[in-house]
């Protein structure tokens, strides 16, 4: 399944590697973006392989008490911040390039920064299940994990817009980054929302039992709060 994935996006970013360099030489417009909707299929494809936060995403659901439509905003920030981080590392030249990328496609200072917050949440998550009170889930909470998860850069966004702005055109690798984005944010939602029904049929399962209820959804945030933290420490000293 992997090998498929790596497979079908290769296909595509060679294709999209051709219309690029036919762009720079003189192409019309007309044909790069009748292009752009593979664009999606690309995102989405490459959203599916390891990565892209979506143990985050799916961790932090299953422990909050978010909507559908609260879970699906927070895979649109995720997605929304994923790319563009990686749009503006290469368009504008930051000085974040010199002193945050390390291997191609990889930003290990941004990286760090992003598992440390996460890491914060988690805990914070932690502290309101084992405090046993009803607390109030901030009302920007999911968005605020969504950018953190999300400031970890889109490799493949960078190779993109490094290959359009090398041939002059890098208009060209932002339009498809926005389509790319696109299908980031199909995969990451299909994750969110199913995350989300577990969560709810699994609470739905004890609601006849309100002590038991209470004990349930502590019990899910805290090990979802757990997990993030957990996960966040093991990362930064084995990065």
């Amino acid at each position: 399944m992997f090998q498929t994935l790596v497979e079908f996006q290769r296909t595509i970013y060679l294709a999209l590697a051709e219309q690029i360099k036919l762009l720079a030489a003189g192409g019309g417009w007309l044909a790069f973006t009748a292009f752009l909707p593979m664009g999606i299929l690309f995102g989405a494809a490459h959203a599916l392989t390891p990565g892209h936060s979506k143990a985050v995403l799916a961790t932090y659901l299953a422990g909050s008490d978010a909507s559908v439509r609260r879970g699906l905003l927070v895979s649109l920030t995720l997605s929304f911040t994923h790319v563009t981080i990686a749009v503006l590392i290469a368009a504008l030249s930051l000085p974040l390039v010199s002193i945050a990328l390390g291997s191609v496609g990889r930003a290990p200072l941004l990286e760090d920064v992003s598992r440390g917050l996460l890491g914060l949440i988690g805990i914070w998550m932690l502290w309101r299940a084992l405090s046993h009170g009803h607390h109030h889930h901030h009302k920007h909470e999911g968005e605020a994990v969504g950018v953190m998860a999300g400031l970890i850069p889109c490799p493949l966004t960078l190779f993109v817009m490094t290959f359009a702005i090398s041939r002059g055109v890098p208009v060209a690798g932002i339009l498809f980054a926005i389509t790319m984005m696109a299908g980031v944010a199909l995969t990451l939602s299909c994750v969110a929302v199913l995350s989300i029904l577990f969560r709810e049929r699994l609470v739905h399962f004890f609601d006849s039992r309100p002590r038991l209820f209470g004990t349930i959804s502590r019990t899910i945030e805290g090990a979802a709060g757990l997990t993030l933290a957990a996960v966040a420490v093991w990362q930064i000293t084995s990065a």
